[in-house]
């Protein structure tokens, strides 16, 4: 098992800030006032983390690419890219759009859904037994950012070959 010591790549697991119950469709879903206050909250507190992110993918959906605004105002980002399969994404899918990242993008953050960013964070992370694998094995809570240590090659990225280093929640 890697260790994600001295890690070239961070990946962060983002599921989207709290949305409102009610609307036509479920992809045109807002925030909710309290979806507002998280990602705002959220957003230097991942700064701090990262310190930048050279690489935004954002599902399509109206609550991530809200959350997504809010949590990057001030934040150094090099590309920003929204994808309509991350919407309803699993884990290959995600694994697929990672595994196609430059390997000169250092920080890659993924603002996607449950259940998907729970399953991916704990399949990636080497040490799913322990008490951050197990904190995401039933899922997460909106606003919460996985964030893994990436010692491989992008397109490596695979099962227990990341390291889940912290859980950042506003």
């Amino acid at each position: 098992m890697s260790s994600g010591k001295g890690a070239g790549h961070t990946l962060v697991l983002l599921r989207h800030a709290k949305a409102e119950h009610t609307t036509s469709t479920d992809t045109t879903r807002e925030l909710a006032p309290k979806g507002r206050r998280q990602a705002a909250e959220l957003g230097p507190l991942l700064r701090d983390a990262l310190g930048r992110v050279d690489l935004a993918l954002i599902s399509s959906a109206t609550r991530t690419r809200q959350t997504a605004e809010l949590l990057t105002q001030g934040m150094d980002i090099t590309w920003s890219d929204e994808h309509d399969e991350l919407y309803d994404a699993g884990r290959g899918d995600v694994l697929a759009l990672l595994r196609a990242v430059p390997e000169s993008t250092r920080n890659v953050l993924v603002v996607g859904h449950e259940p998907t960013v729970s399953q991916l964070a704990r399949y990636l992370h080497d040490e799913p037994g322990d008490r951050l694998g197990a904190d995401v094995r039933l899922g997460v809570s909106t606003a919460t950012a996985c964030v893994l240590d990436v010692p491989v090659a992008w397109k490596k990225i695979d099962e227990g070959r990341c390291h889940l280093r912290a859980l950042i929640r506003p």
